[in-house]
């Protein structure tokens, strides 16, 4: 099976070599702005756009009018080309919005695809027209070096070497399944009634990066004859302040995500989420002026917490993490997951009391919403195991058979839902508590 990994390291460069990345990184940004407004020039004509074929050809015109761009690697530009490209293809297949302009200071980066040497023994790498620079060797690079990106994040340069290499086809060392149900009060809340406690890492920043927001603001002159603000070189040491504090807050977020993806992964062979839309989930209600849109100002609130959690990059990570451990993860529907009894499989929105407290109208079953959820997350995954099972004719032959195993699992294998029960005659009974051991797994595994 072939494996892509990228590993990221901060560079050490010199000061010619930050000059040589930032102009080569202005090339960039020069080129893909003047083929986007290329683009957009020739559908306002009813044109068709230009492929990235096309785009080569006008790149040697600009390359004639601009004369500096020579100095940049010709394949860096290329690739910007090709970045522009990929663009379109996500606004058209809609999974993104339409490409915007690149500003300066804002993802600043460049990419080599090839001619690039990596000497880990001396921690140091080799890029064309820039030479040999040093960067911080956390760890060893596996695999063959497929194209190299470099950086530019607060006020610090980073490399990130994309790898491939061949690996064997895992086989999960864990034979358990879990249901995950994310939140705000619980990060995450698994079906076992374990959960995990949220890291609010921007919530934790917030009051300190307002006060150097302000102060980046204050020191903003505006010019009223030019109409235009003027930027001092105080105003721009505040704003590296606030892109650091905004980094802290991002590197938080990504290790916490990360050690949690990956002991989700390690201990379970079958991962089941809700395939949720954090986009639409996250929308303003502003509203217009036509239309006013109530209680704006909670709504924001919910909305800066449900962002702050990280919930597409949980799931991103669980994703591959979850393949590369040989296990398999299902993403269900949503719908009424908390509002639906584990036990005797009533919904309704009047099962849920409050937020945290589900009590069953039908049956009395009680539990925690959120466990609730997990269970019925679960449930849903193991279904579409049951029903659809053999629908992947292009995975490996384990996942076929963990399939084909998984679909054997029936009610027996799953314990009763964890919760209590109330009767009638106020008689209360405590389930078991567990998760749903997928032996046949363990059996293929040995």
């Amino acid at each position: 099976m072939q494996r892509l990994q990228a590993f990221k390291y901060e560079l050490m460069p010199g000061s010619e070599q930050q000059r040589d990345m930032r102009r080569f990184a202005g090339s960039c940004r020069f080129v893909y702005n003047k083929a986007l407004a290329m683009q957009k020039s020739l559908y306002e004509q009813g044109a068709k756009k230009l492929g990235y074929a096309g785009l080569c050809k006008s790149l040697l015109g600009w390359k004639a009018e601009s004369t500096w761009l020579a100095e940049t690697p010709s394949q860096a530009l290329q690739q910007t080309l090709k970045d522009l490209e990929r663009a379109y293809s996500n606004f058209f297949a809609k999974r993104a919005d339409f490409p915007r302009f690149n500003k300066k200071g804002m993802g600043d980066s460049f990419r080599y695809p090839q001619g690039c040497k990596l000497d880990q023994p001396n921690s140091r790498i080799f890029l064309p027209k820039l030479g040999w620079i040093r960067y911080r060797n956390s760890r060893d690079v596996l695999g063959e070096v497929r194209n190299v990106t470099v950086s530019y994040s607060s006020g610090k340069w980073f490399v990130s070497i994309q790898t491939q290499r061949e690996v064997e086809q895992p086989l999960p060392a864990a034979t358990s399944a879990i249901g995950i149900d994310v939140g705000i009060v619980r990060f995450a809340t698994m079906s076992d009634v374990s959960f995990v406690a949220p890291l609010n890492s921007f919530k934790e920043h917030q009051q300190r990066l307002a006060r150097y927001q302000r102060r980046m603001s204050h020191k903003a002159k505006c010019n009223v004859k030019l109409k235009r603000t003027k930027f001092s070189s105080n105003w721009k040491k505040a704003k590296l302040k606030v892109q650091q504090i905004h980094n802290t807050i991002a590197n938080a977020r990504k290790d916490f995500l990360h050690k949690t993806t990956t002991t989700i992964s390690q201990n379970h062979a079958l991962v089941c989420v809700e395939d949720l839309q954090v986009k639409n989930m996250s929308k303003s209600s502003k509203g217009n002026c036509e239309q006013h849109s109530k209680k704006v100002k909670q709504k924001s609130g919910l909305n800066r917490a449900i962002l702050d959690q990280g919930w597409g990059e949980f799931r991103r990570q669980l994703e591959y993490k979850v393949m590369w451990y040989g296990g398999i993860l299902l993403a269900v529907s949503p719908h009424h997951t908390s509002q639906t009894c584990p036990d005797c499989d009533h919904a309704s929105k009047d099962n849920r009391q409050t937020q945290t407290k589900f009590l069953c109208v039908n049956c009395r079953y009680e539990n925690h919403a959120d466990v609730v959820g997990a269970i019925n997350i679960l449930s849903r995954g193991m279904q579409i195991l049951r029903d659809k099972g053999q629908d992947k004719a292009d995975a490996s032959a384990w996942h076929e058979s963990a399939a084909r195993i998984a679909c054997e699992v029936n009610g027996a294998v799953m314990p009763s839902a964890t919760g209590t029960h109330r009767s009638a005659c106020a008689k209360s009974s405590r389930s078991a508590v567990g998760i749903p051991v997928l032996s046949a797994l363990a059996a293929a595994a040995g």
